[in-house]
């Protein structure tokens, strides 16, 4: 049986749709609609890919660049949620396109392949490791990113966690 150690964190950096030359409006607000508020309460919504290759640090450096450039079309992406409590006991929620960006953690599992993630009939406990912002409620995203990518290399392979917070994406979107 193989002992799979924790996850190391080699580096965690914040993604940021590059500058736009064209838009020097105003940063774009987006209400929350009814539907998107019964989310609030609930955890973030996490998928996971798992390759079979060593990547490289240049390989690293392309997915930053990639996903800085996904944002500039996405920008609720590297917003943040805002909750606001008015005078009138009421609450208005949206999401503010600020650009504060996404978190990207590169890590790596040294003693975990492949195999040793879909071998087993359950899922592995390490792979929650894999995933940043665990636990996080999708309401906390008004000081944690509403999206998050995590890189882990594995001895024989890499894998791809993305965490998002649920009122920015439905799950059928957050795989756009």
């Amino acid at each position: 049986i193989n002992t799979m150690e924790a996850v190391q964190v080699i580096s965690t950096t914040t993604i940021k749709a590059p500058p736009s030359h064209n838009n020097h409006d105003s940063v774009q607000k987006i209400d929350l609609t009814p539907w998107d508020l019964q989310f609030l309460p609930i955890e973030t919504i996490q998928e996971g890919l798992l390759f079979r290759n060593k990547h490289t640090k240049n390989q690293i450096e392309h997915l930053q660049h990639s996903l800085s450039s996904t944002l500039a079309f996405f920008p609720p992406l590297a917003g943040r949620l805002v909750i606001l409590q008015h005078h009138d006991n009421t609450v208005s929620s949206h999401i503010v396109c600020n650009n504060a960006g996404a978190l990207f953690v590169h890590a790596v599992a040294d003693n975990t392949t492949v195999v040793d993630i879909l071998q087993p009939k359950y899922v592995p406990p390490i792979v929650c490791s894999f995933f940043p912002l665990n636990g996080v409620k999708n309401h906390e995203g008004t000081s944690q990113p509403v999206l998050a990518v995590q890189v882990t290399e594995l001895l024989d392979g890499v894998f791809i966690a993305f965490t998002i917070n649920h009122v920015v994406a439905d799950g059928k979107s957050f795989w756009h």
